[in-house]
């Protein structure tokens, strides 16, 4: 069988022949992750009648770490919390997004997003391509303080936006059992 790479963003507008490679697989990543924005979530927006997407989702995580940190129950380094949670929807591009209420999408979702995350994180040069699978992994498996606020923080953040927006959050949609529900797994104090 013919390996066939996907037909990336950057194919549509290459870039010139003398760019430098490390540039070029950068620039590459950069255009590809501009899809982001097209990664529809089930979570509605506050200020407006629409879903949010998952770069708004992501921007939005980032800024709940920066303000929110010091209700961390450990110590946490922001700045490495903002990194996870900036990386850790990234492979939804490519895998899609799974509702955390969506049992039957789960089933396979760790191997949709592992398959993902090769393919995409493999666009940059080894470097990174291995900083970013870290960050990736190191959210995934929430063993850090960071990366378990982060995962906090992403469980937070659903719940914290219709109520803004006097919209309901059905319940299906809440955490409930389950192994990727169970009870919201909170590291931060102000959820205690």
């Amino acid at each position: 069988m013919k390996d066939e790479r996907r037909r990336l963003l950057a194919d549509k507008t290459p870039f010139p022949d003398d760019l430098d490679e490390r540039l070029r697989a950068q620039f590459t990543f950069l255009v590809e992750v501009d899809q982001l924005k097209t990664v529809l979530r089930q979570s509605p927006l506050a200020a407006a009648d629409r879903r949010e997407n998952d770069a708004e989702h992501s921007w939005h995580l980032a800024m709940m770490v920066v303000l929110l940190a010091e209700h961390s129950d450990q110590p946490i380094d922001v700045a490495h919390t903002i990194e996870l949670v900036l990386v850790h929807d990234l492979v939804e591009i490519y895998a899609g997004d799974t509702p955390l209420y969506d049992t039957a999408a789960g089933m396979d979702q760790q191997e949709r997003e592992a398959v993902a995350a090769d393919e995409l994180f493999g666009l940059l040069p080894t470097d990174q391509a291995r900083r970013l699978r870290a960050l990736w992994d190191e959210f995934e498996e929430r063993r850090t303080p960071e990366a378990r606020f982060a995962k906090a923080m992403d469980r937070l953040q659903p719940l914290l936006l219709p109520r803004a927006g006097s919209r309901a959050v059905p319940s299906d949609h809440l955490p409930g059992p389950g192994p990727r529900g169970g009870p919201l797994e909170v590291h931060c104090t102000l959820l205690h």
